[in-house]
């Protein structure tokens, strides 16, 4: 094996020893322009290649200068096949020395789309992607490329601020450490202290209507994602014919109006019950299933939770196994309770209308603790 490597190594040579690696030097890389990531014990230098990463260069980039293996173990189901990608952008190993972890019906629409992003449905990956952008174009009028942009960030560091999106949503509301952020820089751009308040007002009411809807569009265009473009073009104009001629315009965009508020309650409280609670704040470099249990908790199951929930009251196996199809999380998570125990990790869960209060009261906390810092420090 080769010494110790020296920062800015090019491509290994194909018959040469591999130069290694320590994580000192490994966390220089975590640069837009030059990047290196750690997989199986292995570095490549991801730079160039990362705007070609299917799942998007942002994607892949949260793991800059870190340890990999289990989250690319996760979202690839043929790993031989991804392997060989990544072959050309090996540059070294890991140091012997070093340890492998660097640190410790529209609701049902949603659901589909949800396990077609996953490509948890149908065996190969093509025919997931395909059905995915007819369910989320034709059947709810969004982008399916946005979606997974959004959605693959989550899963990869879910409750990391500027990594997972469906965090970053200061300065409309304060969670977790941004409180404390806001407070001492004195920031008051709303009444934080009332946001478990205003929540009722512009979260649950508006997510779908009025967030989604903008970024969705903003990102099809800026992206230039036609063939999304046209699925949900088709659905507005399916949805204008089939209600117009009974309800005129005026009424056919109420429908619209009162279907999208509808789900977009039944979206923000049964998403949001298994992460808002709780830890939320910024990169901790933890490991793999140390991450996702922090982040996630489940809620008791039912055959009508598991239903409503469309099987995400089992959070935290869906976390852990990203690809694996939601009727199986019922039958592993006694497995995945027992192997926490014994490690000593937290496996949470809490009764169904327990982790809907526990959102408002999350939010309560934060603005609490931001106006103490605001008005004390």
């Amino acid at each position: 094996m080769g010494g110790v490597g020296e920062p800015g190594g090019g491509p290994a040579q194909p018959g040469a020893p591999l130069p290694t690696f320590r994580w000192e030097q490994i966390r220089q890389h975590n640069l837009p322009d030059d990047k290196w990531l750690v997989i199986e014990r292995r570095v490549y230098d991801i730079s160039r290649w990362a705007q070609r990463h299917p799942g998007g260069s942002r994607l892949i980039g949260h793991h800059g200068a870190e340890d990999a293996t289990d989250a690319f173990r996760a979202f690839h189901q043929d790993l031989n096949f991804v392997r060989k990608f990544l072959q050309p952008l090996l540059i070294g190993e890991l140091a012997p020395e070093e340890p492998s972890h660097d640190g410790p019906q529209d609701a049902q629409s949603w659901c589909l789309q949800h396990d077609l992003g996953h490509t948890s449905v149908f065996r190969k990956s093509q025919w997931n992607h395909v059905a995915q952008q007819f369910v989320m174009g034709q059947l709810k009028g969004f982008s399916a490329h946005w979606w997974n942009f959004r959605h693959f960030q989550h899963h990869a560091k879910p409750n990391i601020f500027h990594k997972d999106p469906d965090v970053t949503v200061a300065p409309v509301f304060l969670l977790g450490e941004s409180s404390v952020e806001y407070g001492r820089k004195k920031r008051r751009y709303l009444p934080y202290n009332h946001q478990h308040l205003y929540f009722f007002l512009i979260g649950p009411p508006l997510l779908t209507l009025v967030n989604f809807e903008v970024e969705n569009l903003a990102y099809m265009l800026v992206c230039m994602q036609w063939t999304d473009l046209l699925w949900a073009a088709s659905f507005y104009s399916r949805f204008l014919l089939c209600y117009t001629p009974f309800y005129g315009l005026p009424g056919a965009l109420l429908l619209f109006v009162a279907v999208r508020v509808l789900e977009s309650h039944w979206f923000v409280w049964i998403t949001q019950m298994n992460h808002i609670p709780k830890e939320i704040g910024h990169e901790k470099h933890r490991d793999w299933a140390s991450s996702q249990l922090s982040a996630t908790c489940n809620v008791e199951p039912s055959l009508f939770i598991d239903w409503f929930s469309g099987h995400l009251n089992f959070q935290i196996e869906h976390h852990l196994f990203p690809t694996m199809p939601r009727h199986n999380y019922r039958k592993v998570a006694p497995l995945v309770q027992a192997l926490c125990a014994k490690h000593g990790l937290s496996y949470e869960v809490k009764p169904f209308l327990t982790a809907l209060v526990d959102i408002v009261g999350s939010l309560k906390k934060s603005g609490d603790v931001w106006l103490e810092a605001y008005l004390h420090q």
